[in-house]
């Protein structure tokens, strides 16, 4: 029988492997869940020792928080790149992409951080953070279409916290069947966001 020789240790410049861990830890929260985060675990998936991974984050709480900024801060500005040239059409592509079975991964890591950030202070800490970045993002691209004298809204803060508002709710579902997440449910956030821009109903859907 041979055995096999252990590979050699890459040497990594510090924020090139921190980079790493958190995009690793990001995958497995997307894919699994926040709980199957562990120093371990993350380990495992790089095939380094824990105690490497330990020395970036010594609590595993700070690395599930930051798992979880890296994976819906990556997914904003998927759904919403900041100064859109095309507001209409930023919101059909953000309400086409949401809607569809691609946003599901997403929608169940916010519940689940959402779940979970009752318990974990620096977990809360970056949920709050990304709700407002995630605000703020959309009352901009409602702002954006105001002047541009698409959008008719007096109040685009308001207004996209009510829209995000109708986003959650509708992804409340996503661990249901998928019946539960047909229309009206799957629409609900698009007509909220139709009368809170003073469009017309149908406006927003994807051409």
């Amino acid at each position: 029988m041979t055995s096999r020789a252990p590979g050699k240790r890459v040497r990594k410049a510090p924020a090139e492997r921190r980079h790493e861990i958190v995009a690793t830890a990001a995958r497995i929260g997307l894919v699994e869940g926040l709980e199957c985060i562990t120093l371990r675990r993350v380990a495992d998936e790089l095939a380094v020792r824990p105690g490497l991974v330990g020395h970036y984050f010594p609590a595993a709480d700070e690395l599930v928080a930051e798992a979880f900024t890296h994976a819906t801060l990556a997914e904003l500005d998927g759904l919403l790149p900041p100064r859109p040239d095309a507001p209409l059409d930023t919101f059909r592509r953000f309400f086409g992409l949401t809607s569809s079975a691609d946003f599901h991964d997403v929608s169940k890591l916010w519940l689940n951080a959402r779940h979970l950030a009752r318990y974990r202070p620096a977990l809360r800490e970056h949920v709050v953070q990304q709700e407002l970045l995630w605000c703020r993002r959309l009352a901009e691209l409602i702002a954006a279409g105001v002047a541009a004298g698409v959008f008719v809204c007096g109040d685009p803060w308001g207004a996209a916290t009510r829209v995000l508002v109708a986003v959650d709710g509708a992804s409340a579902y996503v661990n249901t069947t998928a019946d539960h997440r047909r229309a009206p449910t799957a629409d609900m956030p698009r007509t909220v966001a139709e009368a809170e821009l003073g469009l017309r109903h149908g406006a927003l859907l994807a051409d």
